[in-house]
């Protein structure tokens, strides 16, 4: 019994915490997509979503950037990670150090730097012009945008599948080499599956902030290309005329779109071995 009060009392910080930050707001998010203006039930402000042309425009576009960004991190992270775990150890601490060095800063931070660099009269484009070359426009196009979140969300990629190959006993790595696998057929037939939990968790890890990032795309694009984290965050701030019934059903359409994503991914990790490294929800 005493174990047990002990138990609510340390739970206690975290259930405040949870109340006080996750579920009244999403309660208050609830409220406002499915009522009017004057407060009264409806179901009108879904039926508005997802029937105009302005707002699925920016829905999908929001969902292939964000795959896009996801899959490159994949593609760049997966060798990375992998080539992380050949070298020695102190090899490998300073090669983390490196990967979570740009994470010490703000995403605001990091993403105003690289506008500086790639704008017009940026360093890049100044560095062309000393090489001889016309200056070329980065900026305000999906490639930069995908980019941007590429180099911010890159990291949340590697993590969790270096954590995950670090532990891979090598003494499977040589039974698959005696058993007369090349370097490839290892990869494919030892590393990948038992590395499937990290990239499972990576892939979540950087899915989820791409589809609802608002920051990167207005700064890149100067706010001419949309993501739906955009979309939100002018219905309630930037509008001469605020829409909170809008705003919140947009966010409620992208939060189920995020629990859908984490349950899929969920499901394809069941039965894996999630230690060390694994999911990560």
């Amino acid at each position: 019994m005493k174990q047990r009060g002990g138990s609510v009392v340390l739970n206690a910080p975290y259930l405040l915490w949870a109340a006080l930050f996750i579920i009244i707001p999403l309660i208050f998010v609830g409220y406002y997509a499915f009522t009017t203006a004057d407060g009264g039930f409806t179901f009108s402000n879904i039926v508005t979503f997802f029937t105009s042309e302005t707002y699925m425009v920016v829905f999908w576009r929001s969902i292939v950037y964000a795959i896009w960004a996801t899959v490159i991190c994949l593609i760049i992270a997966y060798p990375f990670a992998y080539c992380m775990t050949k070298l020695n150890l102190s090899a490998q601490k300073l090669m983390m150090l490196f990967v979570m060095l740009p994470m010490l800063m703000n995403l605001i931070v990091r993403t105003y730097s690289w506008q500086q660099i790639l704008e017009r009269n940026g360093l890049l484009n100044k560095l062309l012009e000393v090489l001889g070359f016309e200056p070329v426009i980065f900026l305000g196009n999906s490639a930069v945008i995908i980019f941007g979140m590429v180099y911010n969300y890159l990291p949340f990629m590697i993590l969790p599948i270096y954590s995950v190959m670090s532990k891979v006993d090598h003494s499977l790595l040589e039974a698959s080499s005696d058993l007369g696998c090349n370097a490839f057929s290892t990869v494919r037939r030892v590393i990948f599956p038992m590395s499937l939990p990290g990239v499972l968790s990576g892939i979540t890890m950087v899915f989820v902030p791409c589809v609802s990032t608002f920051y990167i795309s207005r700064q890149f694009s100067d706010g001419n290309i949309k993501m739906i984290g955009d979309v939100i965050e002018d219905k309630f701030y930037k509008s001469s005329v605020p829409d909170y019934n809008i705003g919140a059903t947009i966010s409620l359409v992208l939060m189920v779109i995020i629990f859908i994503s984490l349950a899929v991914v969920n499901r394809f990790s069941d039965g894996d071995d999630l230690d060390g490294g694994g999911i990560v929800l």
